[in-house]
C-alpha cells in the first residue's frame, strides 16, 4: 500500500467513524441530537431522516465497487455538513458550531481527493 491509498483510507475510516456515529445517534434521538436539531428550528422527525442518510451514505462510501454511487454519497456528505454550517450561522450559533462541520467536510474532501482509480466514476 501507498502512501495515498493509506492517507485514503485513515480519511475515509475518520469521515465514516464520525458519521456511523452520528448516524446513530440521529436514529437512537439521543439527547445531543435532538436538543441539536430543536435549537436550529428543524422538526424531531428530521433525526430519523438523518440517521438512515448518514448510515447509508457510510455503507456507500466503505461498498467496494458503486463508483457512482460513491459519488452521490461524497455528495449527499457534503450537502449535509454545508447545509450544517450554514443552519448554525442563521442561527447565531457559536463561530465553533460553525466551523466544525466545514472541518469535517475537509476530511470528506481528502478522501474523495485520495481515493482509487477503482473507487472513482
Amino acid at each position: 500500500m501507498n502512501r495515498r491509498e493509506i492517507g485514503y483510507w485513515i480519511a475515509t475510516g475518520l469521515f465514516c467513524l464520525i458519521f456511523i456515529g452520528g448516524g446513530a445517534s440521529h436514529l437512537l434521538r439521543a439527547d445531543t441530537m435532538v436538543e441539536g436539531v430543536a435549537s436550529l428550528g428543524f422538526p424531531i422527525y428530521l433525526t430519523t431522516i438523518l440517521g438512515i442518510a448518514k448510515l447509508s451514505g457510510v455503507a456507500a462510501l466503505l461498498a467496494p465497487g458503486f463508483p457512482l454511487l460513491k459519488e452521490w454519497a461524497y455528495a449527499g456528505f457534503t450537502f449535509n455538513l454545508l447545509g450544517a454550517s450554514a443552519s448554525h450561522a442563521f442561527v447565531g450559533h457559536p463561530v465553533s458550531e460553525i466551523v466544525t462541520p466545514l472541518i469535517i467536510l475537509a476530511i470528506g474532501a481528502a478522501s474523495y481527493a485520495l481515493r482509487p482509480a477503482a473507487r472513482r466514476v
